[in-house]
This record gives C-alpha cells, structure tokens and sequence, in this order.
C-alpha cells in the first residue's frame, strides 16, 4: 500500500506570500505532513504579487486550458507549479485575470478589489478540483485553510458526491481569524443556485448578504472535521463547530509556534482516515 494523500488548499503560504501567520501555517502544516510520512500537495491562489520569475513558476499546459463557467462567463483556467525548498514539495498556483492580477501596493486581489471575492473564491475553488481530477491523485485528507477554500466541503460533498477522485477523501475544514471585509455579493447565493446547487444546500447562508461568520458556518456543516489552528477565533464559530458534533481539534494554547501546532493537526489525520 502506498503512501495516503493529504490535499492542502490553502489562502495563502510563504514564501511566495510575505510571513503571515497564515502564510507560515500554511507552509509549515504541509512540509510537518510531509515529513510524517504522507504524500502531499498542496494549492493556493496564483495572486498577482507573487513573484513567477524569483519563485520559479511555470504553466503546466497539460493542466490549464479548461473554462470555469461562473454566472454564465467562461473564465479560463491557467495551472502554474513551484517547487517549494528544501523539501522539495509541489505547490499548484490557480491563475486566472479576471481574478488575479497585479496591484501596485501589491496588496492581495481580496482586499483591492472585494467586490469579486464571491466569484474569486468560486473559480479557485473549481480550479482544484478539476486540476486534482486531470492529476488522478486521491487524497485521503483534504485540508481547507482560509476563507477563499470555504466552499470545498459544499462542492465536494454535492457536484463532486459522485466522483471516485474524492469518493474516500475526509475533509477538514481549518478554522481562522483572517476576515474579507463586509459582506459578499449579494448575488452569491443566486450564482451558486446557477451552479447545481439547491436551496436546501445553500440554507444556512440566509436570504442576506453572505458575511465571514456564515460562509465558515456552511464549510462548518458540509465539512468532516474541524480544526482551530489559531487562538483568535469568534466563539461563535467555536460554538457552531463543537454543536455540529463532528470531529474537533482545538487550538492548544501550550504550542509554542506552528511547528507545533502543525504536529498535533497531522496527528488527528490518523483518526479521521481511519
């Protein structure tokens, strides 16, 4: 039996982002899973303020090319890849220009322009999938950090319930404090509606504009497990997660840094795959 998979999603990871919390989790969490012995890789959006030619990415052809229908436009899809040193894991970048470009304070697409947040986190979440269909790799684990990956749980567990790439995959969703400002659209729920999806699915998000608490409730419910890698989460959402009876992992306060904490989350893969 080979080694099982383990799917990062994530919002962002240095070094191709500037050492976030966020951004070293993501790195860290990858590489300390890595280094317990599963196979991972691991994707994040390509924003327009990573550096192709200093981080040494490159399109795979043979991956890009598909259009991701999103409130009927096609937007094209465009797959770029880096090896991330010294361990020498793959990360995917999801690229496209209506979503990513570059900014001249180079602040990330999510903050200069929210007004897109809705579609954005749609396409980058559409891009993975397919992307991880093309590549036939399985994953056990699929982990979900950041907002802009909130939607995993939902589109795996309704589009994709039938598709034998994820038929075994557990997913976690990773609670964290990182917010969009405001609200989303208020056509979001209308353009997921155009995606296949019902009102039933769609219920917890309510008939107003789609705010940070309510989208991370809906991964909450279409997730298989909960993870809180940070202090600074709004009870709330503690409490919504811990009601849902799922699986939780809580932040421990005694970790010194994300190292540790990243040991702990790989521990409770074990669990969830078996």
């Amino acid at each position: 039996m080979g080694k099982q998979k383990v799917l990062f999603i994530s919002q962002e990871i240095a070094p191709y982002l500037p050492e976030t919390t966020l951004a070293v989790l993501g790195r860290h969490l990858a590489q300390r899973t890595q280094d317990h012995g599963y196979e991972v890789r691991t994707f994040m959006p390509k924003y327009g303020s990573i550096n192709e030619r200093r981080n040494q990415l490159h399109e795979v052809i043979r991956l890009s090319g598909m259009n991701v229908v999103i409130d009927d436009s096609d937007h094209p899809l465009i797959i770029k890849v880096a090896t991330l040193q010294p361990s020498r894991m793959q990360v995917y970048f999801i690229d496209n220009d209506d979503y990513f470009q570059f900014t001249p304070d180079k602040q990330l697409e999510t903050v200069s322009s929210p007004e897109d947040n809705d579609e954005r986190q749609m396409f980058f979440v559409r891009g993975v999938i397919e992307t991880v269909k093309k590549l036939r790799w399985e994953p056990a684990v699929i982990h979900c950090m950041g907002w802009i990956s909130a939607l995993v749980p939902m589109y795996l567990k309704r589009m994709y319930a039938d598709d034998p790439t994820f038929a075994n995959s557990r997913i976690v969703f990773d609670l964290r404090p990182e917010k969009f400002e405001g609200t989303l659209d208020p056509r979001f729920v209308e353009k997921l509606l155009m995606t296949q999806f019902t009102d039933e699915d769609l219920k917890t998000l309510g008939s107003d504009p789609v705010d940070f608490i309510t989208l991370n409730k809906l991964a909450i419910d279409f997730a298989d497990a909960i993870v809180q890698s940070s202090p600074d989460i709004d009870p709330e959402l503690i409490e919504y997660a811990k009601a849902s009876g799922k699986p939780y992992v809580p932040y421990n306060a005694e970790c010194s840094d994300e190292k540790e904490m990243s040991d702990i989350i790989v521990e409770s893969y074990k669990e969830l795959i078996n």
